[in-house]
């Protein structure tokens, strides 16, 4: 290894796996119309999606929310039936094309109504009512059940396959990922708050934004001082990195203590979880899934789990973590929401601790969404052919390589 690109450890994540390479990635692909068709034919309608969403947001027969999958023409109903299964199911009235519902979420109390002639479906999607239906001619009612889409649950999110046979079960499409994160309390911690935006920048770049930590000591610098400075390799700030098929994981090293944050965060840590409580002194690391926080660093940060195509884990312990969905809407727009799940506040200190993590984790988030746009616009100048890819950035190295291989010849 040349001596001059090794850190004090030595370790370099990339050349373990030659088939990735070291050179520099193409810009191309995340301005090109031909590679947003083809991941659109070739990833987006074939693999599984996560939603974002869990079953604890429909928790009782009827409740349902809505998916937009823009990038497949797509708008799902993800509803629980009186049976508990969650089914998804497209958001056409099969009348005369209708929206069943224009809410992103509710109830639909026992059957699925159209507003426009009032024709009914119960909630497994099967029709029920046709209004006035002696005036139709031959009428074939089985024929005009809802149309499904593929539905599934793993650690209680919900994912959907807009294949109607899907190549795989969903499990098969999580691998080693699944095993890797069994056991962690996902249940056990509600949605604390979440946002939503639409951003003018190409989907690679938001999914880009979320699979490496090289930025945070820099563009977090105000929200997350010197968390991840790491005085004996000053250049390293990952622990470890792996590669799962699809899917990958990265560890990344931070020294969460008091004295690195503003003082109303500083106070906020000690009534209960904030980004800024040390993790691993709330419970034993040992217990841990042995996908979060794999090598049991005493100085650990984060992992990010990806779950391809669309949805980013940010694991800050075992009693709190963020769940990224970015989904494309045209080469150069992405929906973006992120969710924070930690233990509900039982006191009004604990509230307020939390409140303080909210506008936290928001200004980091804006820090991070500050960037993506304007990337965008330079990119589509073409002054810059390539993006330069360092060894901690191997996740972007390893999506990038999966997705091309699944789009094919684009151009």
């Amino acid at each position: 290894m040349n001596a001059a690109v090794e850190s004090k450890s030595g370790k370099r994540w990339t050349l373990e796996h030659p088939e990735l390479g070291t050179g520099p990635l193409p810009v191309a692909p995340y301005l090109s119309q031909k590679y947003y068709e083809g991941m659109r034919e070739n990833v987006f309608k074939k693999v599984w999606l996560c939603t974002g969403k869990r079953v604890d947001d429909i928790p009782n027969p009827g409740d349902y929310f809505i998916f937009d999958l823009e990038i497949a023409g797509a708008q799902l109903i993800v509803v629980r039936g009186t049976d508990g299964k969650v089914r998804s199911f497209h958001n056409v009235c099969m009348h005369r094309g209708n929206k069943l519902t224009v809410h992103n979420c509710g109830n639909f109390k026992g059957k699925m109504v159209c507003s426009y002639h009032a024709w009914a479906y119960n909630l497994a999607g099967q029709l029920a009512t046709v209004t006035e239906e002696d005036m139709f001619y031959n009428l074939d009612k089985k024929s005009l059940n809802l149309v499904s889409v593929p539905t599934d649950v793993w650690a209680g999110f919900v994912f959907i396959n807009m294949d109607p046979n899907p190549k795989e079960t969903l499990l098969e499409h999580l691998g080693p990922m699944a095993d890797l994160l069994a056991g962690y309390p996902f249940d056990q911690l509600p949605v604390a708050w979440s946002y939503k935006t639409h951003m003018a920048t190409a989907w690679q770049n938001a999914r880009d934004s979320q699979l490496e930590g090289y930025h945070l000591k820099y563009l977090h610098k105000r929200t997350s001082p010197g968390v991840m400075s790491h005085a004996a390799d000053p250049n390293r700030h990952s622990l470890d990195f792996k590669l799962l098929g699809r899917h990958s994981i990265g560890s990344y090293f931070g020294v969460r203590v008091e004295s690195t944050l503003p003082p109303v965060a500083r106070l906020a840590t000690k009534f209960t979880q904030t980004l800024g409580s040390v993790a691993s002194a709330l419970s034993d690391v040992n217990t841990w899934p042995v996908g979060v926080n794999p090598t049991r660093h005493k100085d650990w940060f984060f992992d990010v789990a990806y779950i391809f195509p669309n949805f980013h884990f940010i694991f800050l312990g075992h009693h709190a973590y963020i769940g990224h969905t970015f989904l494309p809407t045209a080469v150069n727009k992405t929906w973006w929401n992120a969710r924070a799940y930690m233990p509900a506040p039982k006191t009004l200190v604990e509230q307020f601790s939390r409140e303080c993590a909210k506008t936290a984790v928001r200004d980091l988030w804006t820090e991070d969404g500050s960037t993506l746009e304007g990337t965008q616009k330079v990119l589509e100048t073409g002054v810059l052919k390539y993006l330069q890819i360092q060894d901690q950035e191997i996740q972007i190295r390893h999506e990038s390589r999966v997705m091309d291989k699944m789009v094919g010849d684009w151009q």
